[in-house]
């Protein structure tokens, strides 16, 4: 079979503190990171998952957290180069840096691109320090300017600011003053998406008093057509670019491309050439458990049931704006069309979805109401 695109995550689990609202694997730093011991272990558990490549070369990196950005320039250097030399870089390989402005030191960008970073994602949530405040975060809105006046004199390619809305003690005037100093920064990409409650946070246990569902709608509304006025085209739910600057990394994961995962609790998906069948993976979880030498960097890893696979392709797919073409459902989940004609009939009944002889198109109140889209094909 036609292998996707093969991407590759690197985890970086560590954070100045921890936010209350994170619920990604991220660790508050105590004492001084171990920068050159974790590298070689990125580079040894990348070592380990070769034979998942299966001849391919690397679509598009993308380094997260945590913080990425508490690692230097020199470390990236290094990892970038043993990706290279391990399986090689397509040519315009996207690879992105996600960035604290609270850890954005003067000339920091200049040494990621000089590693080969091209992409930095940085992640504002708020212009208002109050917000950032009740948020944990650990810079304030003026750190927030100077980290976007940073990427743009670094020689990037692109870079995305991060902003959150829906916030504890939101007003719909302060939303929209948030994506106005957003817009005026005037990156390349924008993404702008609502808070959530996740399990296992802070923010679970001690909830927040968040803005009534109505200010919610209010906020959505008038901040697309603000985003639109300013000439973000909207390609992902919380996707929003100038023409041309979408994030492909992110692309290739809605597109249900193959990705492999490094560093602490990364996930990975590849497709087997032979079979079709999908294997999801996932990564020791701590660093002092990822960085024990006895242990191997994989914590499990399992085949994608049958049963399944629909579900995952559509809940991947339908995420983004673009058209999906048909083709691409049996191209890469092998399952017969018919296997989903009935939830399909459905989604066109009641208006989520359309089809043309060769493209499904999620409609506006698809999207607006993906979750019920999503559940005809569980």
């Amino acid at each position: 079979m036609n292998l996707p695109p093969l991407s590759l995550y690197v985890h970086v689990p560590w954070c100045v503190q921890k936010c209350p609202y994170c619920d990604f694997n991220s660790h508050g730093q105590k004492g001084e990171i171990p920068e050159a011991e974790y590298v070689q272990h990125l580079i040894d558990d990348l070592k380990a998952d070769l034979h998942l490549v299966q001849r391919r070369k690397i679509h598009s990196i993308f380094i997260g957290g945590g913080t990425p950005s508490l690692l230097t320039g020199a470390a990236y250097t290094r990892l970038l180069n043993e990706v290279d030399n391990l399986i090689g870089l397509e040519e315009h390989c996207e690879i992105t840096l996600e960035a604290n402005p609270g850890t954005v030191e003067t000339g920091r960008f200049k040494d990621y691109v000089k590693a080969g970073i091209n992409r930095i994602s940085i992640g504002v949530q708020s212009m208002q320090n109050d917000k950032l405040k009740a948020l944990g975060r650990i810079h304030g809105s003026d750190e927030a300017n100077y980290a976007a006046q940073q990427a743009k004199e670094a020689g990037l390619n692109s870079f995305n600011l991060d902003l959150m809305h829906g916030l504890p003690g939101q007003t719909l005037d302060d939303a929209l003053s948030d994506l106005k100093q957003i817009i005026a920064l005037d990156p390349p990409h924008i993404s702008w998406y609502q808070l959530t409650i996740e399990p296992n946070t802070q923010f679970a246990s001690k909830p927040p008093t968040l803005p009534q569902d109505e200010t919610l709608w209010d906020i959505q509304e008038q901040g697309v057509e603000l985003l639109k006025q300013a000439g973000y085209v909207q390609y992902e739910i919380s996707g929003y670019a100038k023409p041309g600057y979408q994030c492909q990394h992110n692309l290739n994961y809605w597109r249900f491309g193959d990705y492999l995962g490094i560093g602490c609790g990364a996930h990975g998906k590849v497709t087997d050439e032979n079979t079709g069948l999908i294997t999801r993976t996932e990564k020791v979880k701590h660093p002092r458990g990822y960085m024990d030498l006895i242990k191997p960097y994989m914590y499990k890893s399992w085949h994608v049931e049958q049963d399944d696979l629909a579900f995952e392709f559509f809940m991947n797919r339908f995420r983004l704006v673009e058209p999906c073409p048909i083709n691409d459902f049996n191209k890469l989940t092998t399952l017969p069309l018919q296997s989903q004609q009935s939830a399909l009939n459905q989604a066109l009944n009641k208006g989520l979805l359309t089809q043309t002889d060769s493209h499904w198109q999620v409609t506006l109140k698809g999207h607006r109401f993906l979750n019920d889209l999503l559940e005809l094909f569980v």
